[in-house]
């Protein structure tokens, strides 16, 4: 296999480059095969292609007021540990423990070697300590996996987080993160402890990991598909990334094309590659590729142009300086902008061959072609002025610190040193729109949308894209009648295309699908149409996490922003237990002052004001956020919280339990997969919960039927859901249906045709369907409960994610409300708890004498 890229078709012709070099010139987008063509311009087709990437990249340091400025990081190099699960053919990094052993070395660095290293950079003036390890290790090496055990760590990403926490409290470094593959719980668990993070894509081609030979076969962190799927991660974390490509491996010129437009993907996507490495290959010895040829600096210098034009001018594209034998200019040339980390004490681990040239050297040089060279941080000059949601609060004070205010750079006159890193002892002092529970029926919103519309969701053309490439959703022609016919005798042997057809049902289809769904339910849980008299407190509407389909959550300096005390939380549980409420439902926005803990205190502070109220609290997205900032699992923190006084847990944040919607209704919530863990984790611990479907956005039935079917599954497994809700979709103020995206909610035919497949489709393991005056209005819930429906849900009390979001049908009802909806449709009504039992005569009397009313609330204004 050559080290430098090989096409098996003959070279560009003439035209062919011609062509692509005047496109260039002109600024005109390229396409994949014109970029691949490029890539092979030398000599003077190559000067050409550099000069006009040179002018890409000067207009960019002229918009992003750094003209004639190259930068670097002065940084030191941490191996935490050299082992590693992957098998890389090229990798010299990588180690095992028996070579550790003899070298005199342990598993990992210990804290003491750490914090030497971090401390002599720090007297050197760096300002970044770049953290890099092996993928996993504990995965493939017991030995690894003893050490963890015996420091005790649950897994090398703990360890990760712990020393950067250290690192920055007692050497004032920012830690810059290459921890290889991480997932999305991952990326949760360090951005509060790091400035950033990174790893290479290294390249697309999947043949070079999947085929023996290959210099990524047997290294399972090294397939395309999971690396880009980081990549993504990263952006909708809001993590500032650091990317990039190693060329020369055996990819072709179209692959290494590929590559680049699949990092262009993702950068477009989510903003959030802060830069582009692009490293040339280096063979070494003792390695299974030491035969193969370095990719030439005419490969690298191609690659770096091709780059800048397919990034475009705000990209920041890095070449490692101690590769490319002095050749400095020639790179310059090219459009890069940054040196990337330079080291004045530790080695390039990675190409421990390859000395860092000297700083004051790389400055000559650099001002030999025209640039002043500057100190940057670790995270990007514009990543540091955005602040939030980009830097977590307990990391933005050691930025601030080190960076100058007014370039975003590195404060050449700042002291290093370390300053305290802690999470928040409490919730944030109440402040904002607090009432904005009662105001928000008679005052409405300030605004249709946050003021950072445009930004905190991503790319909103992107995204566009995206949904239209998947097309409409196919309408099956399947036999409804032969469907209708299984759904009457036995709903659980309904196939999945004859689910896909009753959920196209329209007309009299429709309402005979209705009729037997209505009949199952009559079977399963009799004629009484169930409520219960609850309280919703959301104790914040902070929120930087970007779900599209969201209006409730606000920036913390927006006009409607609000966060409630402790005491406020416990005040209107108290209101709400003296009106007859068995129940509060607490849930709130991410945001990001909000300490891991501060959903204990939460639940008992309710508890200790209310003994007997059943605390119904934290979606599973509010789950992972407290695991993630406490450092503890998901279990160990559901624990603590039961601790606390939790009683159950709501199934929201669940929207469509497919990762292909999500990702589209949501920029940064967490993955279908672990919606899944923290619920049945929940439900392993004796935490019971609901379960949730929005839909009606970008969804079609086919994905209304994986999530049913995966509920029903969970539930078969676990029994710990008590309910299924059915929350349609909300359009008017949603962004992503402001940004043209999504579709209006769905139609009557759809809340018709969801409700009743959910009553087959969940037959019968979880006998509770329910629907949503909030959403619905009391007309159309009634027409639920005559097409599979039993349950109202709650009083509420107060409700502001609905109606920030455009419902129109008020933030309560009353009890007698609730029963005069089970009345239009014909049926009995009961009271009942959280989990569906009897409700003491006490509280039964306590509602009936309020009615369920807060006295200070005001009425609904129409």
């Amino acid at each position: 296999m050559d080290g430098t890229a090989m096409d098996s078709s003959t070279p560009p012709t003439a035209n062919a480059m011609r062509r692509a070099l005047r496109r260039a010139r002109d600024g005109v987008a390229l396409d994949v095969t014109e970029a691949a063509v490029l890539l092979q311009a030398r000599g003077e087709d190559l000067q050409d292609l550099c000069a006009s990437a040179s002018r890409v990249r000067d207009a960019g340091l002229e918009a992003a007021g750094r003209p004639g400025v190259i930068t670097y990081s002065k940084s030191v190099f941490i191996p935490l540990t050299r082992l590693c699960r992957d098998k890389c053919h090229y990798c010299t990094f990588a180690t095992v423990p028996g070579r550790l052993r003899r070298e005199g070395h342990g598993m990992y660095m210990s804290p003491d070697e750490v914090l030497e290293v971090a401390r002599r950079g720090a007297e050197l003036g760096c300002k970044e300590a770049l953290i890099t390890l092996g993928d996993k290790p504990e995965d493939r090496w017991p030995e690894a996996r003893e050490w963890l055990d015996a420091h005790g760590y649950d897994d090398t990403i703990a360890y990760v987080r712990a020393m950067s926490i250290r690192i920055l409290e007692e050497t004032g470094l920012l830690p810059h993160l290459n921890p290889g593959v991480l997932s999305w719980t991952d990326f949760q668990r360090l951005k509060p402890v790091s400035a950033s993070m990174g790893m290479m894509l290294e390249t697309t081609a999947t043949r070079l990991w999947s085929e023996p030979g290959g210099p990524h076969f047997g290294s399972p962190d090294k397939e395309p598909a999971v690396r880009l799927r980081v990549l993504e991660d990263a952006g909708r974390s809001s993590v500032p990334f650091t990317s990039g490509l190693l060329i020369g491996i055996g990819e072709t010129y179209q692959e290494r094309a590929e590559s680049l437009f699949a990092l262009r993907k993702v950068s477009r996507a989510y903003h959030g590659v802060q830069e582009l490495i692009l490293q040339n290959f280096r063979a070494k010895p003792d390695t299974a590729m030491r035969g193969m040829p370095d990719a030439e600096l005419d490969e690298l210098v191609a690659t770096v142009a091709v780059a800048r034009h397919l990034m475009g001018p705000a990209a920041c594209l890095q070449a490692p300086p101690n590769l490319v034998d002095g050749e400095y200019e020639r790179l310059i040339a090219a459009g890069i902008d940054d040196w990337g980390g330079v080291s004045p004490l530790t080695p390039d681990h990675v190409n421990p061959e390859r000395p860092w040239p000297q700083i004051e050297r790389l400055a000559e040089r650099s001002a030999a072609a025209g640039f002043e060279l500057r100190e940057r941080l670790a995270v990007y000059p514009e990543y540091v002025r955005r602040g939030e949601p980009w830097l977590d609060p307990r990391v933005l004070p050691h930025v601030r610190a080190l960076a100058d205010p007014a370039t975003g750079l590195a404060d050449p006159d700042a002291v290093v040193r370390g300053l305290p890193w802690q999470e928040p002892e409490d919730l944030p002092e109440s402040y904002g729109r607090t009432d904005l529970h009662a105001t928000i029926d008679t005052e409405g919103r300030t605004g249709d949308r946050r003021a950072d519309f445009e930004d905190v969701y991503g790319d909103w053309e992107v995204l566009r894209e995206q949904v239209l490439a998947k097309g409409a959703p196919e309408r099956l022609a399947g036999d409804l009648r032969q469907a209708l016919a299984v759904a009457a005798d036995d709903p659980t042997k309904l196939t999945d295309d004859q689910a896909l057809a009753l959920f196209h049902a329209d007309g009299p289809a429709l309402d005979a699908l209705c009729r037997i769904a209505d009949d199952v339910r009559r079977d399963a849980v009799g004629e009484d149409v169930t409520y219960c008299v609850t309280r919703n407190i959301n104790f914040t509407n902070v929120c930087y996490t970007g779900c599209r389909f969201c209006a409730f959550a606000q920036r913390r300096t927006d006009a409607d922003a609000y966060t409630l005390s402790l005491e406020q939380v416990a005040d209107r549980a108290a209101q709400a237990w003296d009106v007859g409420a068995t129940e509060v439902c607490m849930q709130g926005g991410i945001h990001p002052d909000l300490p891991g803990t501060a959903y204990f205190d939460i639940a008992r502070a309710v508890k200790e004001r209310v003994p007997g109220i059943h605390v119904h609290a934290f979606s599973p997205m509010e789950v992972v956020n407290g695991a993630s900032r406490t450092g503890l699992s998901i279990r160990d923190w559901l624990q603590r919280a039961k601790e606390s006084g939790l009683d159950s847990i709501p199934g929201t944040a669940a929207e469509i339990l497919d990762d292909e919607v999500r990702w589209v209704l949501t920029k940064g919530k967490l993955p279908a997969a672990t919606w899944v863990e923290v619920v049945t984790t929940a439900h392993e611990l004796g935490i019971r919960s609901s379960s949730t479907m929005m839909y009606g956005h970008v969804d079609t039935p086919k994905h209304w039927l994986g999530h049913l079917r995966l509920l029903a599954e969970i539930q078969q497994r676990t029994g710990g859901f008590t309910e299924f809700v059915t929350l349609p979709f909300i359009h008017t103020n949603a962004p992503v249906y402001l940004a043209g995206i999504a579709r209006p909610g769905p139609s009557a035919r759809d809340n018709r045709a969801v409700i009743a497949m959910a009553r087959l489709l969940l037959h019968p393991h979880i006998p509770n369907i329910q629907t949503s005056w909030v959403k619905l209005g009391a007309e159309g819930a009634a027409e639920m409960l005559r097409s599979g429906a039993n349950d109202l849900g709650g009083t509420l009390m107060e409700e502001t994610i609905s109606r920030m979001a455009g419902s129109a049908y008020g933030s309560y009802k009353s009890v007698r409300d609730l029963q005069a909806i089970a009345e239009a449709a014909g049926r009995p009504h009961r009271q009942r708890t959280t989990t569906y039992g009897e409700v003491p005569a006490e509280r039964r009397a306590a509602a009936l004498a309020s009615d369920g009313h807060l006295p200070e609330l005001l009425p609904v204004v129409d």
